[in-house]
C-alpha cells in the first residue's frame, strides 16, 4: 500500500475519485491524495484520469507502508 498525490490541471468533482482527499486549488486545479494497493491500481487510476480527458500535471509518491 502507498499514498499518492496526484495533481491534476482541472477542477473535479469529489464524486469523480470517491476515497480520495481532494483539494481544490486556487488555480481551478485539484490534488487527489490517496492510498492505492499496488501499481496495478496506479496505472488504472491514471486511465481513468486519462479517459475523463483530464490534464495530468504530476503524480507523487507521498507514503510507503514500509515508511510508516
Amino acid at each position: 500500500m502507498a499514498t499518492y498525490t496526484i495533481h491534476i490541471r482541472e477542477h473535479v468533482p469529489e464524486a469523480w475519485f470517491e476515497g480520495f482527499r481532494l483539494d481544490h486549488l486556487p488555480d481551478h486545479s485539484t490534488c487527489l491524495t490517496g492510498p492505492l494497493r499496488d501499481q496495478a491500481a496506479l496505472h488504472g487510476l491514471l486511465m481513468r484520469i486519462r479517459d475523463l480527458n483530464l490534464t495530468l500535471v504530476s503524480v507523487e509518491l507521498v507514503e510507503t507502508e514500509e515508511q510508516s
